[in-house]
């Protein structure tokens, strides 16, 4: 499948662009438009990169976590370190592993997240931010012959921005 978002500052560009897809005989029910009165991004399927980057951090925790309770258990009974005193051998050890664990679940939290949020979103950020500033896209979606067709109609009428995109 092939998608093609094209921006537009406001709303009779948009319903220009409309009805110049419409007259060109393409599939009305592969174009969108999202904007206000018109599609959410949530609507149409734009990943919130809060979302992506919460599933990420939850799933770095189910391997950090652990791992760092090891980790920290290990590095406890390996150093021989006497740091609590009053927990004794075992209780300093595992005293170790819950700190482990718990710079574990920063990182799966700080590395999981931030990353996440950085990067797991793609190009829905910055579409998700110009609907926020009231601009208009319109989407294709469709087979290569279609999305050519459109950007072609779309060139002409000068949106801001025009990009392709190829889910394969």
């Amino acid at each position: 499948m092939n998608y093609l978002i094209a921006v537009f500052s406001d709303r009779i560009e948009v319903e220009t662009a409309y009805s110049e897809l419409e007259q060109a005989n393409l599939p009305m029910q592969t174009v969108s438009i999202l904007g206000r009165g018109y599609k959410s991004a949530d609507e149409f399927g734009f990943l919130d990169p809060k979302e992506k980057a919460g599933q990420l951090a939850k799933l770095m925790s189910f391997w950090l976590i652990p791992f760092g309770f090891v980790a920290g258990f290990a590095f406890s009974f390996i150093t021989d370190l006497h740091t609590f005193a009053w927990a004794g051998e075992i209780g300093n050890h595992v005293i170790g592993g819950l700190l482990g664990a718990g710079s574990g679940a920063m990182g799966s939290f700080f590395v999981g997240g931030g990353v996440g949020l950085a990067s797991g979103s793609g190009d829905a950020l910055p579409y998700r931010n110009r609907l926020d500033q009231g601009k208009y896209l319109i989407v294709v979606q469709g087979n290569e012959a279609q999305t050519l067709k459109a950007s072609g109609i779309l060139r002409r009428l000068k949106p801001e921005n025009i990009q392709g995109y190829s889910d394969y």
